[in-house]
């Protein structure tokens, strides 16, 4: 056998690895309420390509490649426990058990590190939460992609219902449409059909009514059948506590807005301060998408090093605020061509630090400027530490913060030297920290930080909604404090 097919045949080997997992998987998800993690990254409903795809990616962040034959034997000794709702990085659990001298076998090792999930003291399975998208625009059909994706346990958040003003024409079909085919995020992964008579789109067997109206005070949602439900404003018209309140109507128990909040409305970081989000909250704010992609990091950096100030400068794709051609538009600047040129525009990124890290004493600044691009945007986080470091010391800590650290889901980590924009379209990290372009020169950190400002948001935005449902299950093994 020549070397060629010696390749080829283990590559055929692991396609049928990675195939016996899918079912293993599957079962877990749906009938245990159970999510497997690979590094963060989800493998419910992956084809064996890309469960092979998102194996190799581990050696962007841990060094080597990750194979199916390490991680197999964890899936089926997880298989074969008494497991509650979860989430398991096996991964993670490839990693540590690696690290482990105790001579355990990899059943009682993965046993150890998730009995927090099993037995007495696993979680019962919670009945789903009903979620209301008001408005349907960029933000709104991704959080409909990702609550469809969700919904496969059966428990968790339950998508049923969606608000818009109607437009003229074939309105329903249009929008099912929009939700079916997208430009930047490609396809939607199963079916979409219309019941125009009923006012319903059915997305994978989930039913979502579609309510017309342009005033949320005219809106009595138990008349649909929808009760205590989380409601997530994406048309960012009201950024108050008193316009927001206009959507605590009957079936409505909470309030989440996609852009960052005014006055007293909270504004949440997940992964940094959503565990101080009261329970008695009925209105809160996910902040902005630079905002998501900034705080994590900047935590991650001012808990190893402290900060003393910093400045962001964005460099984002542009949005639907600004005109396609030069027209007009209440800001000097967003009414030139998005298309054609570059923009420098504000940004509040830098004045929401405060309220999502209020320990932080640091001044940081911000500024922004819009590209010509649809999607992904970067911030240059530029740092003045509160004591010298250099450069490996720096990428070594953030490595291992993106891999064992609770700001694993927030923070990746990639060390590919051509990435480029588009590399990062359908990212579910708030950033990633680019390792080539890092910066530490004594006390001076730049660090530049690619985000999804789209997709990698949305699911920001469902982790909240997670967290403030009742429905965000612990994540095994538990993440290094």
């Amino acid at each position: 056998m020549t070397v060629n097919e010696d390749v080829f045949t283990n590559w055929k080997n692991r396609e049928e690895i990675a195939e016996s997992m899918i079912p293993i998987i599957g079962r877990l998800h749906r009938e245990r309420d159970v999510t497997v993690l690979l590094h963060s990254r989800s493998l419910v409903n992956k084809s064996v390509v890309s469960i092979l795809k998102t194996h190799r990616f581990a050696r962007q962040i841990a060094g080597e490649e990750l194979s199916v034959t390490e991680t197999l034997p964890f899936l089926n000794a997880l298989a074969a426990l008494d497991l509650g709702p979860s989430q398991i990085d096996i991964g993670m659990l490839a990693a540590t058990y690696g690290s482990d001298d105790r001579g355990l076998s990899v059943e009682e090792f993965t046993a150890e590190a998730v009995a927090g999930a099993t037995g007495a003291n696993k979680l019962e399975r919670r009945d789903g939460r009903d979620v209301v998208l008001y408005g349907f625009g960029r933000i709104g059909r991704l959080l409909a992609r990702l609550l469809v994706e969700k919904a496969g346990s059966g428990n968790g958040l339950r998508l049923r219902a969606i608000v818009v003003r109607k437009s003229a024409g074939e309105d329903l079909v249009k929008r099912a449409s929009l939700l079916r085919r997208d430009s930047i995020h490609g396809q939607f992964q199963g079916t979409i059909t219309v019941d125009e008579a009923n006012n319903k789109i059915i997305a994978n067997g989930t039913e979502i009514t579609v309510i017309y109206s342009d005033d949320p005070t005219s809106v009595d949602y138990t008349a649909y059948g929808i009760n205590d439900a989380i409601l997530i404003d994406n048309t960012g018209r009201w950024r108050d506590r008193e316009g927001l309140s206009k959507h605590l109507r009957p079936g409505i128990a909470k309030v989440v807005l996609t852009a960052p909040g005014k006055g007293d409305v909270p504004n949440i970081v997940h992964g940094v301060n959503h565990d101080t989000i009261k329970p008695d909250e009925q209105i809160l704010s996910c902040a902005s998408c630079t905002t998501n992609a900034i705080v994590p990091p900047l935590k991650a950096m001012a808990d190893e090093y402290g900060v003393l100030r910093g400045h962001v400068e964005t460099v984002h794709s542009y949005t639907n605020d600004q005109n396609l051609l030069d027209n007009y538009h209440d800001s000097d600047r967003r009414g030139r061509s998005a298309a054609l040129n570059m923009v420098i525009t504000e940004t509040g990124a830098a004045s929401a630090v405060s309220k999502a890290l209020p320990d932080l004493k640091a001044t940081i600044t911000g500024s922004s400027i819009r590209v010509p691009v649809p999607d992904v945007s970067i911030a240059i986080l530029n740092l003045q530490l509160a004591r010298e470091t250099n450069r490996a010391e720096v990428l070594d800590y953030l490595r291992n913060v993106s891999l064992a650290s609770p700001l694993k889901r927030q923070i990746d980590f990639i060390t590919a030297p051509d990435a480029v924009s588009s590399d990062f379209i359908g990212s579910r990290h708030a950033s990633i920290v680019d390792a080539g372009a890092t910066k530490v020169e004594g006390d001076n950190a730049i660090l530049y930080l690619w985000y999804d400002n789209e997709f990698g948001y949305s699911c920001q935005v469902i982790r909240v909604v997670q967290h403030v449902s009742g429905v965000e299950y612990p994540t095994y093994p538990v993440p290094a404090v």
